[in-house]
């Protein structure tokens, strides 16, 4: 194999395999190391395998709607865990190849090895050392489990794609959004769950209605949430695990899954004397890979994008970083400014679905002066046939605008409910373009719908501040 290129990229994932087969495409000699799979977190542990899964969960009811409409359906319950898991391991190995052969057929040069940037324009692969002009880190994060006593005990995100048995109860620790949609995962899959977050809502970030419309759904639906209070300490007990709480209660389940964060990828990364002196590489106190506009690290013709630098952890944004990097290096026609992240849209798969776009209330207002609100909660037709129990919150859709007052701009757009993410990602485009509220109102709606209540909000929820 040849040792000189002009772009060495560590890590087959989204980020690196899209800047690796687009600077191929412009004619640069490319060379990738991977180590462990192609395709990255997203496709082997994480959106792909996540996705699939969820739509596992939904199922069991399914199933009980099913009745509704007149057909006997089988009876609500657990799955066969190996056939699904077996299953959706076959999907993904396939997936691993079509990764590698839209390398190959790139003209990439694959390294199955460990890779180091060693300096100099300098990576080892293994044993081998390769040499280029520039050098692309893009090896993802990785999950984090606080230093706790019994932290050995617990289960990653990773694992659950690979249990040998699904467990009869689970306790999920974390409040972010893989937290809480493998609480909602497990749950539908007929698992006793209970999600424990030290904060006093889950899904920091997010939108405030959006958060608590939740909450009181997936509590209606069967999760068991502990806010305000954390693990102190993990132990097994009679075949199950023990966990302590700091509020003084004790939770005894099957397994406990952790999903308290992802911190940058960086573990033996780096040769030291790349870190050391003050000319050395800058890293952030985690290891996240510090950048400028152009994804330029402090060392010249290194560069790193993606969940390495601990920005913006989703799989299209590292798609982008390594497009407009690989144009950026080796096309006749460079792109004419740095990328623009705002308006990046986003879904959790928890029950229900979020997709939300834009600003929150909450950043609306540090924003704009005055704010609009506009929201609508509604039982989907799909359930109008299924007996709802007084007050309940089951199977109801939220969904919200944030409007800037003095511009008339919709700056936010939120949905929580059954297929969130599809319908958002077609007004994504909307929010993107500067759609006004007076452009939402003059639009028909698809009848009947649920997304088309977003185009006939015509009831002011509330002004703000």
């Amino acid at each position: 194999m040849p040792d000189t290129f002009d772009l060495i990229v560590i890590g087959a994932g989204s980020g690196g395999v899209r800047a690796a087969r687009m600077a191929a495409a412009e004619g640069a000699r490319v060379a990738i190391i991977e180590s462990r799979f192609f395709g990255g977190t997203c496709v082997n542990v994480g959106c792909v395998p996540k996705k699939l899964f969820a739509y596992a969960s939904e199922f069991p009811d399914l199933f009980r709607l099913a009745e509704d409409y007149g057909f006997s359906a089988p009876a609500a319950g657990r799955p066969d865990w190996q056939r699904l898991r077996d299953n959706k391991t076959r999907e993904i190995e396939r997936l691993n190849g079509i990764y590698r052969r839209m390398l190959e057929q790139a003209g990439v040069t694959i390294f199955e090895a460990h890779g180091r940037v060693l300096g100099g324009g300098r990576v080892s692969a293994g044993e081998q050392v390769l040499t280029a002009e520039n050098i692309l880190v893009a090896t993802g994060g990785q999950p984090f489990v606080p230093d706790i006593p019994g932290k050995e005990l617990a289960l990653i995100s990773d694992d659950l794609f690979y249990l040998p048995t699904l467990p009869e109860s689970v306790a999920v620790v974390g409040g972010g959004y893989i937290a809480t949609e493998f609480a909602s995962i497990l749950h539908g899959l007929g698992v006793a769950v209970q999600q424990i977050y030290r904060g006093g809502l889950f899904l920091r970030g997010f939108d405030e209605d959006i958060r608590t419309f939740v909450a009181a759904q997936m509590a209606e639906n069967g999760v068991t949430l502990r806010f305000n209070c954390n693990v102190v300490s993990i132990s097994e007990v009679d075949g199950q695990k023990q966990l302590m709480l700091d509020d003084g209660e004790t939770v005894r389940v099957d397994e406990v899954f952790y999903a308290t964060g992802r911190v940058p990828n960086v573990t033996d990364l780096f040769a030291e004397e790349l870190l050391t002196g003050k000319d050395g590489l800058a890293l952030a106190e985690n290891g996240a890979v510090q950048i400028d506009a152009g994804y330029a690290t402090s060392v010249p013709g290194l560069y790193a994008l993606g969940d390495v630098t601990d920005r913006i952890q989703l799989t299209p944004v590292a798609l982008a970083e390594g497009t407009w990097l690989a144009k950026t290096l080796f096309a006749a026609d460079k792109p004419t400014g740095p990328l623009n992240y705002e308006n990046i849209a986003t879904a959790v798969f928890c029950h229900p679905n979020i997709g939300t776009v834009g600003l929150t209330e909450t950043q609306a207002l540090e924003c704009y002066d005055k704010v609009r609100i506009y929201t609508s909660e509604f039982r989907p037709l799909r359930y109008s046939l299924s007996p709802a129990a007084p007050g309940s919150t089951r199977h109801r859709t939220l969904m919200k605008l944030v409007v800037d007052d003095a511009s008339d701009r919709v700056v936010g757009l939120h949905m929580a409910g059954e297929e969130a993410g599809e319908i958002v990602q077609g007004f994504a485009v909307a929010i993107n373009m500067g759609a006004t509220k007076a452009d939402f109102d003059r639009t028909l709606g698809i009848h009947p719908t649920s997304a088309e209540e977003f185009v006939t909000l015509r009831t002011l929820t509330r002004t703000c501040p």
